[in-house]
């Protein structure tokens, strides 16, 4: 009989709870946004963040087991996101899901968020172990070898900012609102990527390691002249700029990709996290899966951003492999994967690197 597990996702600015079963079937997944509660602050402010996650954990929970038709007495477990990620949401989680378990008396299983999306290939298209991830999301980026539930080793990541939370610094830069990274794809819809010649980082470095800092200062050099020189900014100039940028990063994810996949010989390469979401970045990704003979697989749009789901069936595999979880499970701001990896480098505003 396939378990059946309630999964609580809080680590940055969506709550969200979700009930998945062992076979890979979503019956319910409820995502309560934060987007409007930031957009007047260019970015997530954790105690805003945590205080909604406060107000909506329990009623996301109650959504989900309602549409799911279940109780927790039809449960076998309860995964929760215990870290990385803003401490304030990961606590709030963590401290419920606790007082489920101890009220029902179900295993509790703590999930690190980045094993969450590096397994939800797994979920969505049964993919086997080994296989190569690319995790991009607003406060991650790196390459994971996924042997197993509990077993990641990073090729390399990147050792400042995470590609989402420059999207979301240029649309700050332009004007445009929050999340940046729509916003930026939007626009660039309708740009000369060509226009400006926005840096490339770290290609002329070997390895697998990113940088995206130095082209959000590009950016804002670029935006700076363009004031000076004619007083204001043009809606072209905008698009031409976020169009230029974007190119820059998907030209910068596609030769790291490139790389990992020449190094490990990997035959699937699969994406995931919510910049897994921008459509010329993915168009980017599976031309260099289709040019090393790799298959290519990413989430659907829906479970690339965070997400309930992917937190269950994290925890479903990690249940099956024999972790349980206590009382005293702590919810960590920092959590690497790769326990054996050197640190990355800074400390992203949509949570620490891992």
């Amino acid at each position: 009989m396939e378990p059946i597990f309630l999964g609580i996702e809080s680590s940055c600015d969506d709550t969200a709870a979700a009930v998945v079963r062992g076979d890979g079937t979503i019956l319910a997944s409820v995502v309560a946004g934060q987007t409007a509660l930031h957009a007047d602050f260019g970015g997530v402010v954790p105690e805003i963040a945590a205080r909604a996650h406060a107000e909506k954990l329990d009623l996301c929970v109650e959504q989900a087991l309602e549409q799911a038709g279940l109780g927790l007495a039809d449960l076998n477990g309860i995964a929760v996101t215990a870290g990385p990620g803003l401490i304030g949401g990961v606590l709030a989680g963590v401290m419920l899901a606790k007082g489920l378990a101890a009220g029902s008396g179900l295993p509790l299983v703590g999930v690190n968020h980045l094993a969450g999306h590096a397994l939800t290939p797994r979920l969505t298209d049964a993919v086997a172990y080994p296989y190569l991830m690319l995790l991009v999301s607003g406060g991650h980026c790196q390459f994971l070898w996924v042997e197993g539930p509990q077993c990641f080793t990073r090729l390399g990541g990147t050792i400042d900012d995470a590609p989402g939370e420059a999207f979301d610094k240029v649309a700050k830069l332009l004007g445009l609102p929050q999340p940046g990274g729509p916003s930026v794809e939007v626009a660039a819809r309708s740009g000369d990527p060509r226009r400006f010649g926005f840096p490339r980082p770290l290609l002329d470095r070997p390895g697998c390691d990113m940088s995206f800092s130095g082209l959000k200062t590009a950016v804002l050099r670029q935006r700076d002249q363009l004031v000076a020189e004619q007083g204001g900014l043009h809606e072209q100039d905008r698009s031409d700029i976020c169009a230029g940028f974007q190119a820059a990063v998907a030209d910068v994810l596609a030769e790291k990709t490139r790389r990992a996949l020449e190094q490990t010989g990997a035959p699937l390469l699969a994406v995931a996290g919510g910049v897994a979401a921008n459509q010329e970045l993915r168009a980017a990704l599976l031309r260099v899966a289709e040019t090393a003979g790799a298959r290519f697989v990413a989430p659907p749009l829906r479970l690339c951003t965070d997400n309930g789901a992917m937190i269950a069936w994290a925890g479903i595999e990690a249940f099956r492999a024999g972790q349980r979880d206590g009382m005293d499970l702590a919810a960590r701001p920092r959590w690497p994967l790769d326990q054996r990896a050197a640190p990355m480098l800074g400390a992203g505003k949509r949570g620490a690197k891992a």
